[in-house]
């Protein structure tokens, strides 16, 4: 199971919310490429990144950051917040491995189809989940489908990789949601990435049980709840 340790960006600072609250905001290092080298000499491949600016309104007020990190480091970065097939292609040519759809996935299927066709394995889906609704725009609304028909459609339209985040569980430090990703590893075939909640070793091992691709790390690491490098260790060995 692969680990990712996450860099949220707003106004160019690493941040974290609370379930999903932009009202709730800590600021954990101004200097998110110097946050990501971090990541990396714990042993990191790979970076999980959003741009809560992005998530609200689509656009790209963090881009030179991400940039700079694909730049600066070796890190597989994947980044969320994303709305056009300009940006994307934007984003892969800055060095980003993959990007992955949200609201955008779940409001516009033609859109999503497009991009699976023209960027293939590079594109993944954030199903963000809030009350047992699929939440979307920053997870300051809801959309119609359940969460079981959408992960249909996705299996269906060729998805492979899909990062889920019980909002609930986000920033908490409670433990994460295992009894939702067991429901989705069994019902889907899909690289399955959970997020939110995460907060010990244990919930890795549980989660790493569940035979998931990878598993997302955000306030653990900057509280210090979890040790990124004796966790890649565990979970990667």
């Amino acid at each position: 199971m692969i680990l990712l340790p996450a860099i949220d960006l707003y106004e160019k600072k690493v941040v974290r919310l609370t379930r999903g609250d932009y009202a709730q905001m800590t600021v954990y290092n101004d200097d998110p490429v110097a946050q990501a080298k971090l990541f990396q000499e714990a042993g990191a491949q790979w970076l999980h990144t959003v741009d809560l600016e992005g998530a609200k309104d689509g656009s790209t007020p963090n881009y030179s950051v991400i940039e700079a990190i694909c730049k600066d480091t070796s890190l597989k970065v994947e980044i969320g917040g994303i709305r056009s097939l300009d940006t994307i292609q934007k984003y892969l040519d800055a060095g980003v491995e993959r990007v992955i759809l949200g609201t955008k996935a779940v409001t516009d299927p033609a859109f999503l189809e497009e991009s699976l066709d023209k960027f293939g394995s590079h594109i993944a889906v954030g199903v963000d989940i809030k009350d047992g609704k699929i939440a979307i725009k920053g997870w300051l609304e809801t959309a119609q489908d359940s969460v079981e028909d959408f992960f249909t459609k996705l299996c269906k339209l060729g998805v492979s990789t899909v990062i889920c985040t019980d909002v609930s569980k986000d920033g908490m430090l409670a433990g994460t949601n295992v009894d939702l990703y067991r429901q989705l590893s069994q019902k889907f075939s899909l690289d399955l990435i959970a997020s939110g909640g995460v907060s010990s070793q244990e919930d890795l091992t549980r989660l790493k049980a569940l035979g998931l691709y990878g598993a997302i790390l955000g306030k653990a690491l900057y509280t210090g709840a979890l040790d990124l490098k004796t966790a890649l260790k565990e979970m990667e060995g």
